[in-house]
């Protein structure tokens, strides 16, 4: 992807530093938001946008609208972004794939994720797109992408008609075949009971991103793991999927996480749902070796706290000495009303007993819970 410049919001307008037009030079180019003073910009009312400067990929103008308040009032609580076409003259419909992500987001900036998203139709009549929630504030508030009260956005866009340029080296799509094979299980030569489920995968792939994998299919143990299906014990198949997913992709379909939750749930129990699938893949990550996939996890977890939520994430933070996420709990909990955290102390063993999936029901989640207790108490203090 070919840098398309970068615009910075400070004081809630466009720095006059910002304001030439960049230009790609190619069909595929990401621009970077800055917002600087961020705690100064979500004083705007809602409705009020502040646009980037002007940049060119695949010879059209756009520029970003970045909403410290949200868009329209539905959408209050939320930051909302959007890219518009700003060409002098919109001749014909303008084929877009194009992604709005943190600048330490990097799964969601791979090309071959960008390339297999939804393709958008820019268009005279409809020319600008984006997500009128983009993150919640609160989320982001208590997230690792507000540092120093400022956070950057990447966009990345694909311009996917025929341009008529020379003739430029295609993007990598060795994630995309990767991928295909998994979808396909063509060659697949090892397989797993997951919950009832049977899973086919390849061998050497898993070998080699999972040193747990490893060990197991290569290693001492491999015969009984060639002749027989590997029973995986204490895990969902989804989760188990969504795992062996980001192994061969290196990247983390969020749609996976909606397999099996049932659609007529009221947003908060669906929001709940999301966390535990969320904190069970943190687990397996964990279990298996997979670090990277861990760290998405726990930047999710950090993002995406709540009330109803906080007491089983901070038990997972603990069990498997999580510094970070346990930091990202205790700071939400020192905002919460004494009357709340009393409440969580009362009434919520079963959310971390909920979160020890993998170990017994007994001591354990017992030792978890008085973990937990203690650092609501110091807090508290």
């Amino acid at each position: 992807m070919s840098f398309a410049g970068v615009s910075v919001i400070t004081d809630n307008e466009l720095s006059p530093s910002t304001t030439s037009v960049t230009d790609a030079g190619a069909a595929s180019g990401y621009h970077l938001l800055v917002v600087e003073g961020y705690s100064h910009t979500k004083r705007a009312p809602n409705g009020k946008g502040i646009s980037s400067r002007p940049f060119m990929v695949g010879g059209h103008r756009w520029y970003i609208v970045y909403y410290p308040c949200g868009d329209v009032p539905g959408n209050a609580d939320f930051i909302s972004l959007y890219i518009v076409l700003h060409d002098d003259n919109i001749a014909k419909d303008v084929n877009v794939q194009c992604e709005f992500s943190f600048v330490d987001q990097v799964e969601w900036q791979n090309p071959a994720y960008i390339r297999g998203s939804e393709t958008c139709i820019f268009s005279k009549r409809h020319p600008i797109l984006g997500h009128g929630r983009f993150i919640r504030r609160g989320a982001l508030e208590q997230s690792k992408n507000l540092k120093n009260d400022s956070f950057t956005i990447r966009c990345d866009i694909m311009v996917t008609e025929d341009l008529s340029r020379v003739a430029e080296v295609p993007l990598s799509g060795i994630f995309q075949h990767y991928n295909h094979l998994f979808q396909t299980k063509v060659g697949a030569d090892v397989t797993f009971e997951v919950s009832g489920e049977t899973i086919a995968a390849h061998r050497c792939v898993l070998a080699a991103r999972s040193p747990v994998f490893m060990a197991e299919l290569f290693g001492p143990m491999k015969e009984g793991a060639m002749s027989t299906a590997i029973q995986i014990q204490d895990m969902e198949a989804n989760v188990f999927n969504a795992m062996l997913g980001y192994i061969y992709t290196d990247s983390l379909d969020p749609n996976l996480q909606m397999d099996g939750m049932e659609e007529d749930k009221q947003e908060e129990d669906y929001e709940l749902d999301g966390v535990m699938w969320m904190q069970h893949l943190f687990v397996a990550a964990d279990r298996y070796g997979l670090q990277r996939l861990k760290l998405i996890c726990e930047e999710h977890l950090s993002e995406h706290m709540a009330v109803n939520s906080v007491m089983s994430t901070l038990a997972l933070a603990d069990q498997h000495q999580c510094r970070d996420l346990k930091e990202a709990c205790v700071r939400f909990l020192r905002v919460q009303t004494i009357a709340c955290l009393q409440s969580l102390i009362t009434n919520d063993r079963e959310h971390i007993t909920r979160a020890c999936p993998f170990c017994s029901k007994g001591a354990r989640c017992q030792a978890c819970f008085e973990s937990v207790i203690d650092q609501i108490i110091a807090t508290i203090r």
